[in-house]
């Protein structure tokens, strides 16, 4: 008998349980996060909104955005509009996993849910390649941590404080920026990152707030393209 006829295959643990285990540190900062933005969006939308939001649309980034909007006094259609723009980042990456993702049309659907920044990241390979397991095994604890952390700010915000005196307002940013900086390998990654900074810093004065990340983003098209 040969070595790969005896060695039996891995178990559900085995394949899921490196990228639950990366999944728990995520966790950790997507709770923090969603507290943050509990506390900052209770003021705007009330108590049960906030916390459907973040079930629903589970994206960091589009939901500080759409509150900002809201905040500054922007209506629903642009607040949902801002959202929409700044989750369109997710079509490139669920286009890029698209081929590690199994099943028909409806359960590839669902597990491309899973396409979330921290996951995306930890499961690309290099390579083109992404390790499907890996990606639904890290997503798993941070949408309960995500909704739980929205439910606390909502709740306790009053006992909390400003978020931006604990210093929770730092951690959303400081996340990506940990994300950023494990990309930054390729000239081409570089030049995306100094463009887009250079734009948002730019525009920052002279749109509302949401639409210069919007349009810094689209200077990642430098670095996804590839000769």
């Amino acid at each position: 008998m040969t070595d790969a006829a005896e060695a039996p295959a891995p178990g559900r643990a085995d394949r899921y349980g490196p990228g639950l285990r990366a999944g728990l540190g995520f966790a950790a900062a997507a709770l923090v996060v969603g507290i943050s933005f509990g506390v900052v969006a209770e003021p705007v939308m009330g108590s049960v909104a906030p916390i459907v939001m973040s079930a629903l649309v589970f994206a960091g980034a589009s939901q500080f955005g759409a509150t900002a909007v809201l905040a500054s006094g922007g209506g629903a259609a642009t607040a949902i509009a801002t959202a929409a723009m700044l989750n369109a980042r997710f079509l490139p990456m669920g286009v890029a996993a698209a081929s590690a993702l199994r099943g028909r049309r409806l359960r590839r659907a669902l597990e491309g849910q899973a396409v979330v920044d921290a996951s995306w990241a930890l499961a690309a390979r290099g390579d083109g390649a992404f390790d499907r397991e890996a990606l639904l095994g890290a997503t798993l604890p941070q949408y309960p941590a995500w909704v739980a952390g929205t439910a606390i700010g909502v709740l306790f915000g009053g006992a909390l404080g400003d978020p931006e005196a604990l210093g929770l307002d730092a951690i959303f940013p400081a996340f990506f920026l940990g994300l950023l900086a494990a990309e930054l390998q390729r000239p081409r990654a570089v030049a995306a990152v100094l463009i887009a900074g250079a734009i948002a810093l730019a525009l920052t004065p002279l749109l509302p707030p949401g639409l210069p990340v919007l349009l810094a983003s689209s200077a990642a098209l430098i670095g996804l393209w590839r000769r």
